[in-house]
């Protein structure tokens, strides 16, 4: 498995703390509809909150977990374009 980067693991820790944070909201939802009723502003409040870290939560975990391509210049990279070179140097010219 490839090492992912700093920034790949803190969005993973991100959305782990978004998903606890959604599931705070949905807890205090529950106990604030019991309070006040599902029609009170602070109820719809906490259940578009809830809704807003959970998504959140799931986009960092993707992109924590994705496997991103390196675009550093390797030195094997550089021998096989070199080596793709020298063969199209040697190769007999075509006629047309």
């Amino acid at each position: 498995m490839k090492k992912k980067s700093l920034l790949q693991r803190c969005s993973t820790y991100a959305g782990i703390i978004c998903e606890l944070i959604a599931l705070g909201c949905l807890v205090m939802l529950f106990i604030k509809k019991e309070e006040l009723g599902m029609d009170h502003v602070i109820s719809a409040s906490f259940l578009a909150s809830t809704f807003f870290f959970f998504t959140c939560g799931i986009v960092f975990i993707v992109m924590g977990r994705t496997n991103i391509p390196s675009f550093d210049f390797d030195n094997q990279d550089i021998d096989d374009q070199n080596f793709d070179d020298q063969n199209r140097e040697n190769q007999p010219p075509t006629q047309s």
